[in-house]
């Protein structure tokens, strides 16, 4: 991916080696496994935060006060395709919706973070918080995604952040409020799907980004695209369950099958397409 020599997000807190809050979590050891166990699966960060942590988290933080590179590779890289996000979105998504489009905020962590949902863990993997509008990644899970899940390639680490930005754009348009609300609502099935429909509609969108960034940047190298999409295939929900617990649990998915991801994606990628049909009544349609 050609990214060398472009602006750099300012829109970026670095927190890489601050202490964080202790993580107050009811079990302990146990709430912090159900937590990770719970992501790897599907679940959504903001809810499995806001339950674990019913209160303000005290005490000091295990993060230490390491010294960083604010211009190492991997921090330039994730300011500049932030910045490609911003410059993307603030262009479409007031032709597209009517409305002007605020910039998201990107953490980068070391460890442990407090964000506006709760105390968090880099074992969460990034994750958007829509209470407080922010994108937070320890910069180390892209070794942990290279390592583990053997996704690897510069274009695949943006779409990480692109998806994340993605959830940024539903819950501006509304969309993340209106999922959350019907939880409690309607069964735990049916939730589920709802989740699945709100993780697929982020990478549909994450592929609308990398649509609209290539016209402008022409940022994409050969390989590129099949980088991401591997990534889209190495995090779907049956291939996490599968390589967790050895067997997939459909009725459990609440990111949607590599399959899906990787053609949510690519249906983005390919048509750009944010009319009303295509974002807004994304949930009612009968195709997943």
């Amino acid at each position: 991916m050609r990214w060398e020599g472009r602006r750099e997000s300012e829109n970026v807190e670095d927190r890489r080696g601050v202490s964080a809050p202790q993580m107050a979590m009811a079990g302990g050891l146990g709430g912090l496994v159900v937590i990770l166990l719970g992501l790897l699966l599907g679940a959504d960060p903001a809810r499995l935060l806001q339950a674990n942590n019913p209160g303000p988290a005290g005490g000091g933080g295990a993060a230490g006060n390491a010294q960083v590179d604010p211009n190492d590779p991997k921090a330039r890289f994730v300011k500049t395709v932030l910045a490609d996000t911003e410059d993307v979105w603030e262009k479409v998504f007031p032709q597209a919706f009517g409305k002007p489009y605020e910039d998201p905020i990107l953490v980068m962590f070391t460890d442990k973070v407090q964000s506006g949902c709760g105390p968090a863990s880099a074992g969460m993997g990034p994750f958007y918080c829509p209470e407080d509008q922010k994108v937070y990644i320890d910069l180390n899970f892209y070794d942990e995604l290279r390592d583990k899940f053997k996704a690897d390639g510069e274009f695949a680490q943006a779409y990480v952040v692109a998806h994340e930005v993605g959830h940024h754009v539903q819950n501006m348009l509304g969309i993340t409020d209106q999922v959350h609300k019907l939880r409690g609502q309607v069964s735990d099935s049916q939730y589920n799907q709802l989740s699945v429909r709100l993780e697929l509609q982020a990478d549909y969108l994450a592929g609308c980004w990398a649509h609209y960034g290539q016209k402008t940047k022409k940022f994409l190298e050969p390989g590129d695209v099949e980088d991401a999409l591997n990534c889209a295939k190495a995090i779907g929900d049956d291939a996490i369950q599968k390589k967790m617990q050895g067997h997939v649990v459909p009725d459990s998915f609440t990111h949607g099958t590599s399959e899906q991801r990787i053609r949510w994606f690519r249906r983005g990628l390919e048509t750009g397409d944010l009319s009303k049909d295509a974002v807004q009544l994304f949930f009612q349609s009968k195709e997943l």
